[in-house]
């Protein structure tokens, strides 16, 4: 149980859908790891205004792409300010294999954050392959979210911030609630003449997850499951967000569902 009257062990964040360079125009997803744009800046900056947990966090850890680590250090500013501890861990990376959401080589993120108060010691040379543990399928996405899942668990910290993107996010978590609510649903016919008269525009309805710009959630680890070391989001973070809880049966159906070509390329 957390030391402080929190409701929360673990907050997540998405980070996707702040605007990154590649969010401009689908022809920018051709661009490796693309940096934020100045607008996507400020949208971490107004996170940062609004989270109400800053004071009882204690350790940071985000994917290593370069979006998700400038989205800490400005989000999460306070904390870095006072010194907690933020590690970037390739297993929270984006899933699909595009060059969008494909991270730089290691060598390159020490010489861009190298100076910064960012641990990069846990990302080994080939994190930006997508082949092996790190390709972009399925069954490799499960595994390394599981792998991530017990490393936090085995962590001392009580209060952690885990950002990330989108996609990931529900492999993470196990939670698939509202992963198709913006796959296109709203008004089909206007985005398929949108299509037709702009090919090349980003479309803001089909963002392959259910988290939100900049959302975040709560989740705390379920006991006595140290092999999946599974998690469950809190109540005061459903209520934050109007969600009813989905039973297990319910949760595995949707996963069975949104997962059902596993193996293929995902390209989420």
């Amino acid at each position: 149980m957390p030391r402080y009257a929190l409701p929360f062990s673990s907050a997540f964040c998405n980070t996707d859908i702040l605007e990154a360079v590649h969010n401009l125009t689908i022809a920018n997803h051709t661009m490796p790891d693309p940096p934020l744009t100045p607008f996507g800046e400020q949208q971490c900056r107004d996170l940062c205004d609004r989270f109400p947990f800053h004071s009882s966090i204690r350790l940071l850890v985000s994917s290593p792409l370069r979006r998700t680590i400038q989205t800490t250090l400005l989000a999460f500013e306070p904390e870095v300010s006072r010194g907690v501890k933020y590690f970037a861990l390739p297993e929270v990376q984006e899933t699909s294999d595009l060059p969008c959401d494909t991270g730089s080589n290691l060598s390159v993120l020490k010489e861009e954050f190298g100076n910064r108060p960012v641990d990069l010691s846990l990302i080994p040379d080939d994190w930006d392959s997508k082949k092996g543990k790190w390709a972009a399928d399925h069954v490799a996405v499960e595994a390394r979210c599981r792998e991530a899942r017990r490393w936090l668990k085995s962590r001392d910290e009580e209060h952690v911030v885990v950002v990330s993107h989108g996609g990931l996010l529900h492999y993470l978590t196990e939670d698939w609630t509202g992963s198709g609510k913006f796959q296109g649903t709203r008004r089909p016919f206007l985005r398929r003449v949108k299509k037709m008269l702009f090919p090349n525009a980003y479309d803001p309805w089909y963002t392959g997850t259910g988290w939100e710009n900049v959302e975040f959630r709560s989740y705390h680890f379920v006991e006595g499951d140290e092999g999946n070391a599974s998690l469950e989001e809190t109540e005061e973070s459903r209520h934050r967000r109007s969600e009813k809880p989905l039973t297990t049966e319910e949760r595995t159906q949707l996963r069975e569902t949104v997962t059902k070509d596993a193996g293929e390329p995902l390209k989420i």
